[in-house]
């Protein structure tokens, strides 16, 4: 595991080095822009609406809450119809100098009777001297496998896949199709030891019950990627629990969480689940993140590029099947745009983003855009035909829309077309992706 992180960790540092270029080359070209222009002055839907009705926007304190809901509708072989309600709310608990912190909750109910919830909270305290954390979610749920590593399903051909916010709306005679009830509760608190930086700890809870296995089907024989792997490593195929402590270090200079126009992100996080918790065996987990947004004009803040770098690292065989990192499973869900959520999974995984945000409405306008590319890879520990980190990378791209919704607290209705092998998704949310 900690090869694998000293090889991320020379990844990072070369993303590091292109970042410092790219500042360079922005802090010139901000500086060749003409001192007269003026920085635009933002506007968000609710100014539209007063400048439609010829009123006077009314002006709303700096501290102010923001709430933002949008309906969740789709359909899926798995699922059936699918409807709910997704939604953000942002406010700060201080003065100007405190962050914006973020509430978001996402509640579906299917017509096969499953139930979707899931509860983020982001939360800076007055003076961003305290920092919490956490990820609350209850599923009853459904979703298809294809094995472990990048290169998964092994030695076939996906169907063109179609997926809504992640979520698969299509079938290919190639998935692994699971049934299973999920809990998850993670929540850690950091504390600020110096300017930017924390240093935290947390509790993290997974929990897979009621596992359907569809295509297994011992008598035949029928082995699955879920069943076998389980089955190598000592672990239960129908329930198991991972219960963890988590030590956390956190570098922060972005400017706002919800749309950064500035700043970095660093981020270690390990976790050790001992035995004594209830687990089956001692397990170690390192997750490494690192984001970046930089400027690309002083008059218009909100063009930009960013850079997204997320590694998560484990040891063959200390995590069940469904604990390994798995592609859409961060905090919020938003890593692999192109893909539906688990189409790749292994011990070890990378992540790689980055993306163009550019206005479209003439200075200060609702409306932005962005482009980005994305890359994944991930390993697999089979001794029949092992997988290694980077021999196969799966890319992903598309183009999204954006609309200023509430410009104190900079939140985004966000609208992304992605593509990627045999894959295509469409995502509505709230904010920014990272």
């Amino acid at each position: 595991m900690f090869c694998q992180a000293a090889k991320f960790l020379k990844l990072l540092i070369c993303v590091m080095l292109l970042n410092c270029i790219n500042s360079l080359m922005t802090n010139g070209q901000s500086a060749n822009e003409s001192l007269s222009d003026s920085v635009c002055v933002q506007k968000d839907l609710a100014d539209v609406f007063s400048a439609w009705r010829h009123k006077t926007p009314k002006v709303k304190p700096e501290s102010g809450g923001s709430l933002l809901l949008v309906p969740v509708i789709g359909t899926s072989p798995a699922t059936g119809f699918t409807f709910g309600v997704a939604g953000q709310y942002a406010f700060k608990m201080g003065k100007e100098n405190t962050l914006y912190s973020i509430f978001s909750v996402n509640a579906s109910y299917t017509a096969k009777s499953q139930i979707l919830f899931q509860l983020k909270n982001n939360v800076y305290t007055k003076n961003n001297k305290i920092f919490f954390s956490g990820d609350w979610r209850y599923l009853i749920f459904s979703q298809p496998t294809y094995g472990l590593g990048t290169n998964s399903p092994e030695g076939g051909v996906l169907n063109y896949q179609y997926d809504l916010n992640g979520q698969e709306t299509s079938y290919d005679s190639l998935a692994q199709p699971m049934n299973f009830n999920f809990i998850r509760f993670y929540q850690t608190v950091s504390f600020q030891v110096a300017s930017n930086l924390y240093a935290g700890l947390g509790y993290h809870l997974d929990s897979y019950i009621k596992i359907v296995d569809h295509k297994l089907d011992l008598a035949a024989p029928i082995y699955t990627s879920h069943y076998l792997y389980n089955t190598a490593y000592g672990f239960d195929t129908q329930q198991y629990t991972m219960s963890a402590l988590n030590v956390n270090v956190l570098y922060d200079t972005r400017d706002n969480m919800i749309n950064p126009y500035k700043g970095y992100l660093a981020q270690i996080n390990f976790r050790i689940a001992p035995t004594f918790l209830g687990n089956t065996k001692t397990g170690e987990f390192v997750s490494v993140e690192w984001r970046s947004f930089h400027g690309l004009s002083v008059r218009n803040p909100r063009h930009l590029v960013s850079f997204w770098v997320l590694g998560n690292f484990t040891p063959y065989g200390e995590f069940p099947y469904l604990m390994l990192p798995a592609l859409g499973y961060d905090q919020r869900g938003r890593s692999g745009r192109g893909y539906a959520q688990g189409r790749f999974r292994g011990p070890n995984m990378i992540y790689t983003e980055a993306e163009y945000r550019f206005p479209i409405s003439r200075c200060g306008g609702m409306i932005g855009g962005v482009l980005f590319v994305n890359a994944t890879t991930a390993d697999n520990p089979s001794p029949l035909s092992p997988v290694k980190l980077f021999q196969y990378i799966a890319p992903g791209y598309g183009f999204g829309f954006r609309m200023m919704v509430d410009k104190r607290s900079r939140t985004n209705l966000q609208l992304d077309f992605a593509f990627g092998n045999n894959s295509t998704g469409i995502y509505l949310g709230a904010a920014e992706t990272f």
